[in-house]
């Protein structure tokens, strides 16, 4: 069954990224694609592809507003994403793990127009919260399934942003659910959720 599930997602993901021109850069072993493509119960393996893939999401937002300009759905999602980096990083010293260098530069593209660049993110976004809904489905420690929500909320919230910046909409801010760091969350582990 484990089997099987991990050929179907892998197909699933080859499929996403075959059909697909804007899709962000994935390799099998990073990131949430690694993540689908190697299932993990492991808390090491799950921060190291979280930790990659914010890292990815936040150069391919940097790659695309070097390019495009400064356009405020890339801006205030590429602000949210160094966030949900420094929400992570406290994780790797909490369970005593080395915290990885993540060098995303060889994963990155660059859609080839800002359109395509919405529709990227969108894809992104979707790949982001599915690999936070399969972390959640285990039974994780509290602080780690807590920071994992977080993240899963505010990933639901960009890719709201990017669904409207791709149907044409105004007002493509983050909206709601952003993770920032300060204060104590409720669990003890210096996050919150950002509720504007």
């Amino acid at each position: 069954m484990k089997k099987n599930l991990k050929v179907f997602t892998t197909a699933i993901l080859a499929a996403a990224f075959g059909l697909s021109g804007t899709a962000f850069a994935a390799e099998a072993d990073f990131g949430a694609a690694g993540a689908a493509a190697n299932p993990t119960t492991e808390i090491e393996k799950m921060l190291k592809y979280t930790l990659e893939d914010e890292y990815l999401a936040k150069a391919e937002y940097e790659t695309i507003i070097a390019e495009y300009g400064s356009i405020r759905s890339f801006t205030n999602i590429m602000k949210a994403e160094e966030r949900h980096i420094a929400a992570l990083e406290p994780l790797f010293e909490a369970y005593k793990l080395e915290l990885p260098v993540v060098d995303p530069s060889q994963y990155t593209v660059l859609p080839a127009t800002l359109e395509e660049s919405y529709k990227a993110g969108v894809e992104a976004e979707i790949k982001n919260i599915a690999m936070y809904e399969e972390f959640l489905k285990l039974d994780l420690p509290d602080d780690v399934g807590f920071v994992f929500e977080n993240l899963m909320k505010a990933s639901e919230s960009h890719l709201a942003a990017f669904e409207r910046a791709a149907d044409g909409q105004a007002g493509t801010g983050i909206g709601q659910g952003g993770v920032n760091r300060g204060g104590r969350g409720t669990r003890g582990n210096g996050v919150q959720t950002n509720q504007q």
